[in-house]
Parts: C-alpha cells; sequence; structure tokens
C-alpha cells in the first residue's frame, strides 16, 4: 500500500514537471506572437522579410530584417562546416582511438568548454580571432569569418560529447563483424559503427545549430553589427539575435513590436530547422 502510494505520488510529481514544461513553452509562444504578428502585418509581411534597410529612428522609419537573415544563416552555416567534421572526428577519437591516459585529459576539457559563458567566448574572440583574422585575412577582422570560427569553436563539446556517447552506445557486434570479415579497426569504425551511430550524432548537429543560431553575446562582440547585406565572409554582419539584444533595451512602440517580430522569426527557423533534422531522423533510423 506504501509502495503504491509513493509511485502514484511519484507519478503525479513527474505530470506536474511535465505540465510546466509545456504550459512554459505555450506561454511563450502566445507572448511572442501576440506580440510580433501585429508589428509584421503592419509593417508588411514580405517589405519586413525582404526588406533590406533597417533604421527604425528614420522617418518613415524602415524595418527589412533580410540582411540579418542572411547574417544569421551565414555565421550558422559557417559554424556547421568547421565545427561540425571538428565534432565528430573528434568524438571518433575519444570513443576509439584515444588511449585512456589521454582521455583522462581531454574528456574534462571538453566538458570544461560546454560550461564556459558565452562572454567569456566572446571576449576570447575579440582579442584573440578578430586581430588573428585581421593580420591574416585583412578587413577589419569584425566578419563572419571570425564570427563562424567563434561559433564552430562554442558548439564543439555539445557535437563531441553526444557524438561519443552514440557511438559508444553501438553493440560490439557491428566492430567484431567487421572485424572478422577482415576490415582494418579504422575501417569497422568508420563504415560499420559509425552509420550505426547517424541518429545520435544526427541530434547532436541539431543540438549544435540551434546553440550556434540562438548565441547572441559572443557574436555581437565579434561579428561586426552591421546591419547591411552580406558582402563576403570578410565584412561585419549582424544576426537576429544581435538585432535585439543591442536594441530592445531603447527600443519603443512598433520599433519594439518589430524586434519581438524579429524574435518570432528565429522561432521559426528554429521549429523549422528541428521539423527537417526529425524528417531525416525518421529516414536514417
Amino acid at each position: 500500500m506504501k509502495f503504491k502510494f509513493k509511485e502514484k505520488f511519484m507519478e503525479i510529481i513527474f505530470f506536474i514537471s511535465a505540465s510546466i514544461s509545456i504550459i512554459s513553452l505555450i506561454l511563450i509562444c502566445v507572448f511572442m506572437f501576440a506580440n510580433g504578428i501585429p508589428a509584421i502585418v503592419e509593417i508588411g509581411f514580405f517589405k519586413f522579410l525582404f526588406g533590406k534597410d533597417w533604421s527604425p529612428t528614420n522617418i518613415p522609419p524602415s524595418f527589412g530584417i533580410f540582411p540579418m537573415i542572411l547574417g544569421s544563416l551565414y555565421v550558422t552555416g559557417g559554424a556547421i562546416l568547421l565545427g561540425v567534421p571538428i565534432g565528430i572526428l573528434t568524438a571518433i577519437y575519444l570513443a576509439k582511438f584515444c588511449p585512456e591516459k589521454l582521455y583522462r585529459c581531454l574528456k574534462p576539457a571538453i566538458n570544461l568548454m560546454a560550461g564556459i559563458p558565452s562572454i567569456v567566448y566572446g571576449f576570447f574572440g575579440l582579442i584573440i580571432l578578430v586581430p588573428l583574422t585581421r593580420d591574416i585575412f585583412g578587413g577589419t577582422g569584425n566578419s563572419i569569418l571570425t564570427a563562424s570560427i567563434l561559433l564552430a569553436t562554442m558548439i564543439l563539446p555539445t557535437i563531441i560529447s553526444l557524438s561519443e556517447a552514440a557511438i559508444r552506445a553501438v553493440p560490439k557486434d557491428y566492430y567484431e563483424g567487421a572485424v572478422a570479415l577482415g576490415a582494418t579497426h579504422e575501417r569497422s569504425v568508420i563504415f560499420a559503427m559509425l552509420p550505426a551511430a547517424k541518429s545520435g550524432i544526427m541530434s547532436s548537429i541539431v543540438l549544435g545549430i540551434g546553440r550556434a543560431i540562438g548565441e547572441t553575446m559572443a557574436v555581437v562582440m565579434v561579428a561586426g553589427n552591421q546591419a547591411r547585406m552580406p558582402n563576403g565572409i570578410l565584412k561585419g554582419i549582424r544576426t537576429l539575435t544581435a538585432n535585439i539584444v543591442i536594441e530592445m533595451g531603447y527600443a519603443a512602440d512598433l520599433h519594439r513590436e518589430a524586434l519581438i517580430g524579429t524574435g518570432v522569426v528565429l522561432f521559426i527557423f528554429i521549429l523549422i530547422i528541428n521539423g527537417i533534422f526529425s524528417v531525416l531522423k525518421r529516414k536514417v533510423v
């Protein structure tokens, strides 16, 4: 009787916790859409999404976020191109090739990277990456390339940790079967175990993309924050998140609602990305 009471009590606690999470998400959606959609309608859907001029203080004001949309996509795309291959290869090394003594040093270091605040990454990018990029490639250093490198560094712990866990979760039968058929250690890992772990690896990439596209403070410090159309990887840009955090402090009326509308667009982008990867995940499982 006492056991059944405890079981029922914990069931209620779990249900309340899950309900709070769902209700919180619903409230966030209601707030964003209730405040953002009217602004988008007032500005004009196509003018808001595809307008190339963001000048909220002009008379009349302009609220085109297309440069920020492209800036977010370029920076996130660059982070993916740089971070995903390095992250997956590092995960493979840690799971199947790394000596035990070295693993004891590398694994805590990677976990520590995941706990470093974004502002610290931003200072690292501002002090190290910006001058380095400027000296090697030219320009001011505050650019798409610098922001992509910094974001790639920031998403590495997520991709490495989840991908490594997915690889280690693959049954040893896959590896032993490949070796029994004459494959080398490297080929057994790459061609037998890695495809079996692709579901977990795909999830790590999705979380990495979510971290990259939603990052704000670090990008603000290295991307240049110029609300204009991207004009090369060595030029400065402004992302959707940076646009919100830079101007929300003094925005009012339609300007404030337009920034909330920017958050709605960002939210929809993340939903689309998660939806696409969910479909791909079902196909590859």
